[in-house]
């Protein structure tokens, strides 16, 4: 059993709760059985922690799972995951500009995954996949979607030339709507500041949600009642 603050290897754990360290190693953390279970069957898992005896892996004091726990409540078991993403051929791709919120981000992955968009492309600049309440808000779609993270532009004309029609939310404009038919790039942009100029100039037209009342809705929202819509079946 791991006991000590001091030992390597609990220090390594505790490591990957920032950014830095998971992109430096390639490693993530998942927490809970739900999790650890669908990370298990993908065959991403480096290895398995917990304060059970029973379960299969590295046991660990108490006092030190809930070190490595990143909400109130601490689970009694967690793993260390490659980062490992498979190429998928998708006629539905989701595009997030710079989307902020780690809720938003794992929101929207759950409801690719449901609506079909199996190809996810993001930002530079958006939130990290890998962060905690990214994979906690996904409930584990990380694990069946394609995820990329590149330079937006290129990639939109890229699909362009490949047949793809590029439509952008936005809360105030609509024009153009989009063929059934063809595949589809949806593109969602900043919770605070919508789209960037550079990838609207590439868009073939805006789609918005006519509401009542409220002005806008949360990107969330939003991006999952579009994909519903307006995703290739």
């Amino acid at each position: 059993m791991i006991n000590s603050r001091d030992n390597q290897r609990f220090k390594s754990w505790m490591k990957l709760k920032l950014k830095k360290y998971r992109d430096e190693t390639g490693l993530f953390l998942v927490y809970g059985k739900k999790l650890v279970d669908l990370a298990l069957s993908h065959g991403i898992v480096d290895e398995v922690i917990t304060t059970d005896e029973f379960i299969e892996g590295t046991l660990i004091d108490l006092k030190l799972m809930k070190e490595l726990s990143q909400t109130e409540t601490t689970h009694n078991m967690m793993a260390v995951c490659k980062k490992i993403s498979k190429r998928i051929e998708s006629k539905n791709v989701l595009v997030l500009d710079d989307l902020q919120n780690p809720d938003n981000v794992g929101a929207l992955l759950r409801s690719a995954l449901a609506f079909g968009f199996n190809h996810v492309v993001l930002s530079k600049n958006s939130a990290d996949i890998y962060n905690d309440k990214t994979i906690r808000a996904s409930s584990g779609a990380i694990f069946d979607l394609f995820i990329e993270r590149l330079d937006l532009v290129p990639f939109l004309k890229e699909m362009k030339e490949n047949s793809y029609q590029l439509f952008g939310a936005d809360a105030h404009v609509s024009d153009n709507q989009p063929i059934g038919s063809k595949p589809f790039v949806l593109v969602l942009g900043n919770e605070g500041n919508g789209l960037s100029t550079s990838v609207k100039e590439v868009l073939d037209g805006f789609i918005r949600i006519e509401t009542q009342t409220v002005e806008s809705l949360n990107v969330a929202v939003a991006g999952s009642i579009l994909m519903y819509a307006w995703g290739v079946k």
